[in-house]
């Protein structure tokens, strides 16, 4: 049974809320502020925060790397430069940061004092990431190898050995770690090989490395060679800085998803490692001693989703961002002992966790009427504060509340979601259902703010966020239960959740749309072609619909290959079940009229499935529209085609869900 609750007196506030408040637009997603990359400084009294506005003339963002008193919470613009990664020096006198030249990010070092900032590195290939040398005099950067060079003819010959992803025009290239002196001169090579550092994703991103506290060593995590198909054959290395020797901080593969760090003390390394080794389970931090041992997990007994570690300054415990049900919580995790939840109030952290030489943290997080912001504590343990207000005009609109719901699900399972209503809302009648799914599908809808949910709201639609097996926010056996299931059994975990509100009477049943991004769009695809008769419309943005496909094609072809245990072919059993769990096997049977929406460039989702998906369509009498964004990524990154995006979604479903249409 459900314990979903909802006080009468709540439900006639939303009612006398209505007012003439204006609700959320287009013109106002695109003033949404955007904050990253927070970075507290060393004595804990201001904060660092890159800053971002949309420009929709130049379809551009424009950058601010700004500094944010943390008694006052006054604010100064550091830099106008397009900055990435800033990062504190040991003694707080600089912030060093990446900014591109040429084409190609180098490395800077600002004066907090003020001047003008220094260009400290020439990287032919640029700079991926970095991290100060513990005595400030020197960075350590990693950089990608150049390219070959051939001569004679053979200068116009790129033929290359293809790797995973189909969109690659060259062969990968190694990372490599080296040594730039803080106050600039000649860089210092310190590895080499036709090995790679390891990156953290599948999309590249470098693990940064870490030094020890002595400065002698460097912790950074090894593949064995450079490409997206060995993310999950990192092992952990110990560099000596001066000498180059490398050795390994033990035998262990490690299936990284963040790098390894030193202890404050130096005697121990941490690192991610999934449960039992197992990259289905739940990603856990573990700890190994430095001059060799075995390993051992700290958060097996917490079972969340480790997604952001760091160590705190004392050296006996660390820092730990995880999602929880429908929302993100901190926790202290002591080297000896249960994990400690911090209590961040109404906040729900998002990322960039930074916390000062005394213990302060700072963070970036949102509240459910109210996009992200920068927090930060006045003291260590003190109470979080909000020091920025960026976006106080989009939390001054007209918006729809937004809860957290809870019910017993399929298979016997604890489920949830979240719910945002409409403006306006008047409890005692049905509304048109709007389904937003997330991605991942190790993901987790939380109460946090979203301007997509918020949007299609203000149409008056009420928008359900389920959350399904395979996602992070319940533990090991809940994000497990989509192995080998990647389709039937979530399926039933949504439709569960949608005939609750049906049954409370707050979904028409007649009035029903499903929508998402991703995985989100796989599970669009699925409920349409599974339960035809239940839906007015879809929108379905980059799905994936074939994972033959995605794993053929996909520069994430190692974890695809985990979801049923191994290539689809290599075994008869396996191969039949990655056609049977395929939304596109079921395509033909879809009814409602259906929006695709893609990359050409999108190497997490290839293309090809939404033209699969867009044909199934058309050639069987269904009313779609697919519509292609020329531009690279997963998700375009210029404000104009993301601006496209949430119109064409919203109007695709108001065309098709509102009651004056058929």
């Amino acid at each position: 049974m459900s314990h979903f609750i909802r006080s009468v007196s709540l439900l006639l506030l939303f009612a006398s809320a209505a007012s003439a408040q204006e609700r959320l637009g287009l013109d106002q997603i695109g003033e949404i502020v955007r904050l990253s990359d927070p970075q507290i400084s060393p004595d804990g009294r201001s904060v660092a925060v890159i800053v971002s506005r949309a420009d929709f003339e130049e379809n551009r963002r424009d950058i601010e790397l700004v500094l944010v008193d943390v008694a006052t919470g006054e604010q100064k613009v550091m830099t106008r430069r397009s900055v990435a990664q800033p990062n504190w020096s040991p003694s707080g006198s600089t912030l060093a940061f990446l900014s591109p030249v040429e084409g190609r990010r180098q490395l800077f070092v600002l004066p907090v004092d003020g001047g003008e900032a220094t260009q400290i590195t020439d990287a032919p290939t640029g700079v991926t990431s970095y991290s100060w040398r513990p005595d400030g005099s020197a960075l350590a950067y990693l950089s990608e190898e150049e390219p070959e060079m051939r001569e004679g003819a053979e200068r116009h010959n790129s033929s290359f050995e293809a790797d995973v992803n189909y969109l690659l025009t060259e062969a990968p290239r190694s990372r490599h770690l080296w040594l730039a002196p803080a106050g600039g001169g000649e860089a210092e090579r310190l590895t080499s090989g036709e090995w790679s550092v390891g990156s953290a994703l599948a999309d590249g991103r470098s693990i940064a490395p870490s030094w020890s506290p002595d400065g002698q060593a460097i912790a950074f995590a090894q593949q064995p060679e450079p490409g997206p198909r060995h993310i999950y054959d990192n092992s952990i290395r110990i560099l000596d800085a001066a000498t180059g020797a490398i050795r390994p901080l033990n035998s262990t593969r490690h299936s990284l998803r963040g790098g390894a760090a030193f202890s404050p003390d130096g005697s121990l390394v941490s690192y991610t490692f999934p449960h039992e080794g197992d990259t289905r389970f739940v990603n856990e931090v573990h700890i190994a001693p430095v001059e060799g041992g075995d390993a051992r997990s700290l958060t097996h007994a917490l079972d969340r989703n480790i997604r952001t570690s760091r160590w705190m300054p004392d050296g006996r415990s660390l820092l730990i961002l995880a999602n929880d049900t429908t929302t993100a919580g901190l926790w202290i995790q002591p080297l000896e002992g249960s994990a400690r939840r911090i209590d961040t109030g109404s906040a729900v952290p998002s990322s960039g966790l930074s916390i000062s030489r005394s213990g302060q943290i700072a963070m970036l997080a949102s509240e459910p009427n109210r996009p992200t912001e920068l927090y930060a504590q006045s003291g260590p343990g003190g109470e979080f504060e909000r020091l920025t207000d960026f976006n106080a005009h989009i939390a001054a609109l007209d918006l729809g509340h937004r809860e957290s719901i809870q019910w017993r699900g399929a298979d016997d399972f604890d489920m949830d979601g979240v719910l945002t209503y409409p403006p306006g809302y008047q409890p005692g009648q049905p509304y048109p259902l709007v389904l937003l799914i997330h991605g991942g599908p190790r993901g987790t809808s939380t109460v946090a703010f979203s301007a997509r949910a918020q949007w299609l709201a203000s149409h008056g639609w009420v928008v359900f966020e389920p959350n399904y097996r395979g996602g992070d926010g319940r533990g090991t056996a809940f994000q497990a239960a989509i192995w080998n299931d990647a389709g039937e059994g979530p399926g039933r975990d949504v439709m569960s959740g949608v005939d609750l509100l049906i049954e409370r009477g707050i979904a028409d049943p007649d009035r029903m749309a499903v929508s998402g991004w991703s995985y989100g769009g796989y599970m669009t695809t699925w409920l349409l072609g599974n339960y035809p008769d239940r839906w007015r419309a879809g929108v379905a943005g980059a799905p994936v619909t074939d994972h033959i496909d995605q794993y053929v094609l996909s520069d994430i072809n190692a974890p695809v290959r985990t979801y049923y245990g191994g290539s689809p072919f290599t075994d008869p059993d396996r191969l039949r079940a990655f056609r049977e769990q395929a939304p596109i096997t079921y395509a033909v049977h879809i009814e409602a009229p259906t929006l695709i929406l893609c990359n050409t460039g999108d190497q997490r989702v290839p293309i090809t499935e939404s033209f699969i998906l867009y044909h199934v369509l058309r050639d069987n009498g269904v009313k779609t529209q697919f519509i292609a964004y020329p531009v690279d990524g997963h998700f375009p990154a210029d404000p104009v085609h993301q601006r496209d995006i949430d119109r064409r979604w919203a109007a695709w479903l108001k065309e098709h869900l509102d009651d004056n249409t058929p």
